[in-house]
C-alpha cells in the first residue's frame, strides 16, 4: 500500500502508527467499556496537529494534506473508532466549514481554539425529523436587532458532551424552503444551549455523543457563518470531506479486525492444526485482505482528487459507501473467525463488530450514498 504514498505520507503515517500503538491501542478496551472520554490522550492529539490537520499553520494548524488526514484518522481508528470518529469530524464537518467560508474576524477568533484542540468542534444537522433529508429542519433562528434567536433541537451530535464550539443549522427565513437554512457559530456555555444526557450506544462508546437544545438562544449576528440561506450548500461541501474521514475510519475498523483474525487463526489450534491452515478459513481471509485494500485504495482515491483540485464528490461517496459495508462485513468474519471467543467482551473483535455498523449510518447512509452515486452516474 506505500507505494502509492510519498515519503511525507509515510514519515505522517508512521508517526500517526507509533502514537496509537503507545497511547491508545492500550486503553480503547477500557474507555469503551466505560464510555469514557480521554482528554489526557486527546490533549496529546492537539500537541501532535491532528485537530487541524489541513488548517493553515498561521491559524496553528498542522498544514497536511487530504492524505495525511485520512492516513491518521485509518490509524486513530484501526486503535480507537472513537477517537477517530472525534477526530474525524472535529477536521472535516466543523473546522473545514469555518476556514472554508468563516470570515477573517471568525478565523482568528475561533480556529486556534479549534486547531489546538483546546475545543473541540461539533455538526449541529441532524434533528428529530430530519436526517437524511436535510431539507427537514425545524430548528428557527430569528434576526432581532444584533442577535440571531435560535430555538431548536438536535439529536445525535458527535463530540457533542465535550464539544465548545457547535455549528448550527436552523431556518432563518422559514419561507425559503432549502434556501432558507443558515449556519451560526455557537459557543458551548451559551445562554440558551443546552447539551443533553449522553447517548447508550452500540459502538465508538468513547465518543460523547449527546442531544442539543437551543431554548432562546442569543448569538450576535456576527456569528452567522457564510451568507444567510447558504446553510445546505455549506454542509454538504463538509460532508462530502467528511465521508472520506468516516471511509478511512471504517478501512481502519477493518484493518484491525483483520489483523486480529489473522492472529487468532494462528494461535487457535483444531484438528490437530492451527485453524489458518483450514482452507476454508484461509479462504475467508483472503477475501478479507482483498476487501480491506480495496476500501483502503477507494480513500486514498478520493484525497488525492481533493488534494490535486479535482471534483472528488462522487469518488468520496463512493468511497464512505464501500468501506463502510466492507468494514461490517470484515468485522462480522473476524468474528466468526474467533467462534464463541469473538462474541465474548475478552476479544477485541466484537468491539470492532459493534464500532463497524454504524459507519453504515452516519455522514449518510449507504442507501443515500446508492441514491447521490446513481445520480451523479445518470447525470440527473
Amino acid at each position: 500500500m506505500n507505494i502509492f504514498l510519498s515519503d511525507k505520507n509515510r514519515l505522517v503515517q508512521r508517526i500517526a502508527h507509533g502514537f496509537c500503538e503507545i497511547e491508545i491501542q492500550p486503553i480503547a478496551g477500557k474507555i469503551d467499556k466505560e464510555a469514557h472520554f480521554p482528554w489526557d490522550v486527546v490533549k496529546k492529539m492537539g500537541e501532535l496537529g491532528y485537530f487541524g490537520i489541513q488548517a493553515p499553520k498561521s491559524l496553528g494548524g498542522a498544514a497536511l494534506d487530504t492524505v495525511d488526514y485520512i492516513l491518521i484518522i485509518e490509524e486513530i481508528s484501526k486503535s480507537c473508532a472513537a477517537l477517530g470518529l472525534c477526530v474525524a469530524v472535529h477536521n472535516s464537518v466543523a473546522l473545514y466549514p469555518l476556514l472554508a467560508f468563516g470570515s477573517e474576524e471568525q478565523k482568528k477568533k475561533w480556529a486556534p481554539q479549534l486547531t489546538s484542540g483546546n475545543k473541540i468542534g461539533a455538526f449541529c444537522l441532524t434533528e428529530p425529523n430530519a436526517g437524511s433529508d436535510a431539507s427537514g429542519i425545524e430548528s428557527e433562528a430569528i434576526s432581532k436587532d444584533r442577535y440571531y434567536v435560535i430555538n431548536g433541537s438536535k439529536a445525535f451530535v458527535t463530540n457533542g458532551g465535550v464539544a465548545g464550539i457547535y455549528l448550527i443549522f436552523a431556518r432563518t427565513n422559514p419561507n425559503n424552503g432549502n434556501k432558507g437554512i443558515s449556519v451560526l457559530i455557537v459557543e458551548r456555555g451559551t445562554p440558551g444551549l443546552i447539551v443533553g444526557d449522553l447517548e447508550e450506544l452500540c459502538g465508538v462508546r468513547a465518543n460523547p455523543v449527546s442531544s442539543v437544545r437551543l431554548n432562546d438562544c442569543e448569538v450576535p449576528s456576527q456569528n452567522l457563518l457564510g451568507r444567510e440561506g447558504a446553510g445546505l450548500s455549506i454542509g454538504f461541501a463538509a460532508l462530502d470531506i467528511g465521508r472520506i474521514g468516516i471511509a478511512a475510519q471504517a478501512a481502519g475498523i477493518a484493518r484491525a479486525a483483520l489483523e486480529e483474525a489473522i492472529r487468532y487463526s494462528k494461535q487457535r489450534h483444531q484438528f490437530g492444526v492451527p485453524i489458518a491452515k483450514h482452507q476454508a478459513l484461509s479462504m475467508m481471509i483472503a477475501d478479507m485482505a482483498t476487501k480491506v485494500d480495496a476500501a483502503r485504495l477507494m480513500a486514498y482515491r478520493a484525497a488525492t482528487l481533493r488534494d490535486k483540485g479535482e471534483s472528488f464528490s462522487q469518488a468520496s461517496a463512493m468511497a464512505k459507501l464501500f468501506s463502510s459495508e466492507i468494514s461490517s462485513e470484515v468485522t462480522d468474519q473476524a468474528l466468526q473467525i474467533h467462534g464463541g471467543y469473538g462474541y465474548s467482551k475478552s476479544y477485541p473483535v466484537e468491539r470492532y463488530y459493534r464500532d463497524a455498523r454504524v459507519t453504515r449510518i452516519y455522514e449518510g447512509t449507504s442507501e443515500v450514498h446508492k441514491m447521490v452515486i446513481a445520480r451523479g452516474i445518470m447525470g440527473n
